[in-house]
């Protein structure tokens, strides 16, 4: 087995120490020692201030190392907890955790993990020295922002897949959709199918496709737009667009399913998708406990509902 001389033992509670042999700059050093870690994830590392030489922090990628000195990588400190614009972490244990996306990011990718939010995760653990990677439970739209569930390792997911309608009990989003709603509240079913461009179709009737049902309740209204609060009771690709879509009243800043049958366009009026995953309730299937979170709307949200308090929100 190969060993790094260099290379102090570490644990979970341990740092990674390196004692530096010859003049190189940090970044190069960093991106040798880590095993051809990438440079974006190197930067990470210094923007969340885990990097010290000879027990100073330093953020600075160029910082010229001499023979003798010493790199060290430790855990953030709760001051230096985790900060990235396309995501937040709402709750983690040693199990899973629960993040709020940011809209435009893509929950992960068959080739690629740079730029989504298993990727991020995946960085995250890297330089929290956490062994393990993040397993996907679920996913959102790339432009729909709000909760999700990742797990930290496969055996917690497939937990959650096994038994997903008795672990997750309530998932609840938000839309902002065109028109005002004809009635308070009510539920739409159909039969939701993808097309060879993967264009996902409703029917009445069994098309082959996978049934849905989306409940929905009014919040406000305008004669224009209408604030609406969305429960799931299944989770199929597409389900709230599409349903909104059918009932006449498409999810606005929806370039799929969102096209007026007048005119063609779509209303982009608030400039983003306005689908957020607000709520998210499950039994933790290690803790054994009811675990329940929410997540403010989006304030862009309120922008056509001017009579709205901002406490409505």
């Amino acid at each position: 087995m190969n060993k790094d001389s260099n290379k102090a033992p570490h644990s979970k509670s341990n740092p990674l120490k390196f004692k530096v042999s010859e003049p190189s700059q940090l970044m190069d050093f960093l991106m040798k020692k880590l095993d051809g870690i990438s440079r974006n994830k190197v930067k990470r590392m210094l923007a969340n201030k885990v990097v010290s030489v000879d027990g100073q922090r330093t953020t600075q990628f160029d910082f010229a190392l001499e023979p003798g000195m010493v790199v060290e990588i430790g855990k953030p400190t709760a001051k230096e907890r985790f900060r990235n614009p396309w995501l937040s972490i709402v709750y983690e244990d040693k199990y899973l955790l629960v993040i709020d996306k940011k809209e435009g990011l893509l929950t992960n990718s068959p080739t690629k993990e740079k730029d989504t939010a298993q990727g991020i995760l995946n960085d995250y653990f890297i330089y929290t020295q956490q062994r393990c990677r993040a397993h996907t439970i679920h996913r959102l739209d790339r432009d729909t922002s709000g909760l999700m569930l990742f797990a930290k390792s496969k055996e917690v997911a497939l937990m959650f897949e096994e038994d997903w309608k008795n672990t997750v009990y309530d998932r609840r989003y938000v839309a902002v959709v065109s028109g005002c709603m004809e009635k308070k509240e009510g539920m739409v079913a159909s039969w939701l199918k993808d097309n060879k461009a993967f264009i996902t179709y409703s029917s009445p009737v069994d098309n082959g496709g996978k049934y849905a049902e989306t409940y929905y309740r009014t919040l406000y209204s305008t004669p224009r737009y209408s604030l609406v609060e969305l429960q799931l009771e299944t989770g199929r690709k597409n389900q709230i667009r599409v349903h909104m879509a059918d009932i006449g009243h498409p999810v606005v800043g929806d370039p799929k399913y969102g096209h007026s049958e007048d005119s063609g366009a779509y209303d982009n009026s608030l400039g983003r998708l306005c689908l957020h995953a607000y709520k998210l309730c499950f039994h933790h299937p290690i803790k054994k406990k009811d675990m329940e979170f929410e997540t403010p709307f989006p304030k862009v949200f309120a922008k056509p509902f001017p009579g709205m308090a901002n406490k409505e929100l």
